[in-house]
């Protein structure tokens, strides 16, 4: 702030003349007391000035009682896997109260580089939401799969002083870490004092504690709420996560306590149009809570100033003067149903969107996966067992399970009995080729194919299929369309959306999008599968650092051990 909006300021907070804004007959709900207080809300500019009294302002907004709380912290999210550009998302999530997202653009990196960095920091730039960037510090996740390109730490470093950035992004090579591998402790010393994003599922004792003196200090892969207090007592703060796939919040919800809510914070990680839609976003995980029994002192604390505190935001996350005016006004607290939202002290209206500089999408054409046929799934072996990767609803772990199935000239074949069909990871960044050919269980699918190029976290083609053809009919097609979610049956296109932005994004409008996953939701429910959310779990069986088995374009990798295994 100028000096003389300073003094505009000070005068605005004494009332002696009039503030920019007013809310006018609200309630506060006071997340330091956890008292409702009714009083008026002054603004100037980008800042509260004033509350516990009576204001009169340029515009005057008039609440008639309506609850007033902090606007609400997304704490990790990557928006590329809301499938919309960080416009639209802008647009879709703003609504919800979220006021502030911190993103890793950890997916469009993997397929684009530095490149894909600079379109977020450049789309941050313009948003209405405040946007904040974890540099990406895992490019490619692994060893064990082929990704677009990759991101050492003389490749971050020019990024670190960038407004929009906080530090580095989601550490998920834990095994990298504790084996002091050269190139993940180069990262860590480049950032070292600056906030670095853990991902540590199921890690526990003394590995642990190696992995937080490496100076990491939070994780969102935390699915049990004994792993949670372990976590919480060696000062980790936990990022409580109910995204589309991941769904944690109720293994969690002991853990939401007026006593613990200085050290947890909530996010999402991965949440689609369609679900937000029908749900919400964090207003959904803040209403779920609550009923579920958390005190709501607690669930908007981790909502907002726990939040803010976790990654040094030191100016947002309470409603009082000097402190950032992000905020949410609620019809009702306990089940957060979000009435309109201020962001920054201004209302969000749709002016507001449409006053954005547009910034020109990146990653157009980057499928470029060769053309495949049925043969290329054939999934040849020694004989019938094989292990089988066993699908968790609501969970991106997985299991390792062992399946005998029908096997004859050296191939094993699928088997929609058992439940167990085949998966497939072609690689798509014209690199080399590979295809990696397994099986899964746990989608119900008795026909057809499900094909992705949102494929976690280098983005290879993902397939899963109870029919070799309908396989490679979906994967070709991606090619077609320059990425996206494809069904096929019978030798054909059953439904489709195409995300050519880096084949991870739409171009089209969110409202689009959540159209356009109704009747692809419907296709794959037609095939057979039993998953809530079928694409994002296809999206998330090619990621070796979450256990215990997965598959990349390499073949099968046993996480447990960080090593490719035969099938």
């Amino acid at each position: 702030m100028t000096i003389d909006s300073l003094a505009q300021a000070i005068d605005q907070g004494r009332g002696t003349t009039a503030a920019d804004l007013v809310l006018k007959r609200a309630r506060v709900f006071d997340l330091v007391t956890g008292e409702l207080v009714d009083t008026d809300v002054a603004i100037a500019g980008d800042r509260i000035v004033g509350t516990g009294g009576d204001y009169r302002g340029v515009r005057e907004i008039d609440l008639n009682g309506k609850t007033v709380v902090p606007g609400f912290i997304d704490t990790h999210l990557h928006i590329e896997s809301s499938l919309l550009t960080p416009h639209e998302f802008d647009r879709c999530v703003l609504r919800y109260g979220v006021t502030t997202a911190i993103c890793d653009p950890h997916e469009i990196s993997n397929v684009l580089g530095a490149d894909g960095l600079r379109y977020f920091l450049d789309s941050a730039e313009e948003l209405v939401m405040d946007v904040r960037v974890q540099l990406s510090s895992c490019v490619p996740a692994t060893h064990l799969e082929t990704s677009g390109a990759r991101l050492e730490a003389g490749d971050l470093v020019p990024f670190m002083d960038h407004p929009r950035v906080l530090g580095l992004a989601e550490f998920m090579n834990f095994p990298g870490v504790l084996a002091k591998d050269p190139a993940c402790l180069a990262k860590l010393a480049a950032f070292e004092g600056r906030h670095i994003d853990g991902h540590a599922p199921l890690l526990r004792g003394l590995d642990l504690n190696g992995y937080l003196a490496a100076g990491i200090r939070t994780d969102h892969e935390i699915t049990t709420a004994d792993e949670a207090l372990e976590k919480l007592r060696k000062g980790m703060h936990v990022l409580i996560r109910e995204g589309s796939v991941s769904k944690d919040l109720h293994a969690l919800i002991p853990i939401i306590t007026e006593r613990h809510s200085p050290f947890i914070a909530l996010c999402t990680d991965d949440r689609n149009p369609l679900d937000i839609a029908e749900e919400g976003h964090l207003d959904y995980m803040i209403r779920t809570a609550i009923a579920a029994g958390a005190p709501p002192l607690a669930a908007y604390r981790a909502a907002s100033i726990s939040a803010a505190r976790a990654f040094r935001l030191a100016d947002r996350g309470l409603v009082a003067p000097g402190w950032r005016a992000d905020l949410a006004i609620l019809d009702d607290l306990a089940e957060c149903r979000v009435a309109s939202v201020i962001c920054g002290g201004r209302p969000v209206e749709d002016a507001l969107f449409a006053d954005r500089r547009p910034v020109s999408p990146v990653g157009l054409a980057s499928v470029k996966a060769r053309r495949v046929s049925a043969a290329d799934f054939a999934a040849r072996g020694g004989g019938p067992s094989t292990p089988v990767i066993g699908v968790v609803p609501g969970r991106i772990i997985t299991e390792r399970r062992q399946a005998t199935l029908p096997f004859a000239d050296g191939t094993r074949r699928a088997d929609t009995g058992q439940d167990v069909i085949k998966v497939a990871v072609v690689e798509r960044h014209g690199r080399n080729g590979n295809i990696g050919v397994g099986f899964v269980h746990g989608f119900g699918l008795q026909r057809g194919a499900i094909a992705s190029t949102v494929g976690h976290d280098s983005h290879n083609i993902c397939v899963v299929g109870a029919d070799d053809g309908d396989m490679a009919v979906a994967v070709n097609r991606l090619a077609e369309i320059e990425g996206g979610f494809v069904v096929a049956e019978g030798g054909r296109v059953l439904a489709e959306i195409a995300l050519p932005v880096a084949g991870l994004m739409s171009l089209m409008s969110h409202e689009q999008v959540r159209d356009a996953l109704i009747p692809l939701r419907r296709a794959a429910k037609a095939l057979g599968t039993t998953l809530a959310e079928p694409f994002l779990q296809v999206a998330f069986l090619p990621l070796p650092v979450i256990p215990h088995l997965k598959i990349t374009d390499r073949g099968l990798v046993d996480v447990d051990r960080f090593e490719l295994i035969a099938a």
